[in-house]
Order: structure tokens, then sequence, then C-alpha cells
């Protein structure tokens, strides 16, 4: 059974990141579509995972009398990220399949672009650049299925860096 004290941090710190997230998506939205092709904002998000899950660690290891184990941590984590992903996908599926549909369209074509830029950069051959943006065009990143999927990846990605701060905030057992 999972601590109480674990339960409500992880919780709360998933509702409060997800609604960060939420929010960020909003305001990318009401700026301007490119922004969801920036390098800066992928950069700034993981960010704010870290610092929303240090904060959650250090706030969760002080209400167990400062004894954290490394699965408490971890479970504090995956929880609070469980709950952000689920708030931020179901926002950004809601936005790009209901409110906006044709923004997703618009953000497609933003991205293809970005992706041949940037292929062209590194030299890649025109028939490997052509290959590359056929198959983007076959998806819509933004679609449903396609949200749901990158909720998977995500929460596997976040996973490991619970895993990095569960290892770091873990309490040293006695016998170390």
């Amino acid at each position: 059974m999972i601590n109480e004290a674990i339960k409500k941090n992880g919780i709360t710190y998933g509702i409060t990141l997800g609604v960060i997230l939420a929010l960020i998506t909003a305001t990318m939205y009401t700026i301007d579509l490119k922004l969801f092709v920036s390098g800066w904002i992928g950069a700034s998000t993981f960010v704010i995972y870290l610092v929303i899950g240090i904060f959650l660690l250090v706030k969760t290891k002080k209400d167990l009398n400062g004894f954290l184990s490394f699965k408490d941590a971890f479970t504090t984590y995956f929880i609070a990220v469980l709950a952000a992903l689920l708030i931020s996908t179901l926002f950004s599926i809601l936005l790009f399949n209901v409110i906006d549909p044709e923004a997703k369209d618009t953000i497609s074509e933003y991205l293809i672009k970005y992706m041949a830029e940037t292929l062209q950069k590194f030299g890649t051959p025109a028939s490997a650049v052509n290959e590359a943006l056929a198959k983007m065009r076959e998806t819509s990143p933004f679609s449903t299925l396609e949200q749901l999927k990158g909720l998977v990846f995500s929460l596997a990605l976040y996973s490991i860096l619970g895993l990095i701060l569960a290892a770091f905030f873990k309490s040293k057992t006695t016998q170390e």
C-alpha cells in the first residue's frame, strides 16, 4: 500500500505540473504556432520537470521524517509525472482535435519545414530528406493516437529522470 504522503504529494505536484504544461501549450498556441517547433521550449519543459521533481522529492522526504527509500522516491515522482502527462495530453487532444483541428495541420507543416532545414544543414542526401519528409506527411503528430503514443514515450523518458532523481534523493541505509 502506498504511503499517504507519497500519494498526496505525487497527485498534488502532478496536477500542478499538468496545469503548468497545459498553460505552456495554451500560451504557445495563443502567441505563435511556430513555438511548437522551438528547441528551447522542449529544453525549458525538461527543466520544469526536473525542478518540480526536485521540489517534490524534497517535500516528500521531509514529510516522511527525513527517510525516503528509492522505491518511495520513484513512486512519488512517477505518480506526479503520470498525472501531469495525462492532464497535458488531454488538453492537447482537446485543443488540436476538438477546438482547433486546423492548428495541427499548420504545426505539422512547420515541423516538416524545420526537419527539412535541419537535415539539409547536416548534409543529409536529398533522397533521404525526401523519404523522411514523406514519412512525416503520412502521420499527424497531433492526432489523438499520436499524442497517446507520445504520452507513453514521455512517460518512459521521464521515468528515467525519475530513476536518477530517486537514486539521488534516497536516504542512505544504516549499513552504508
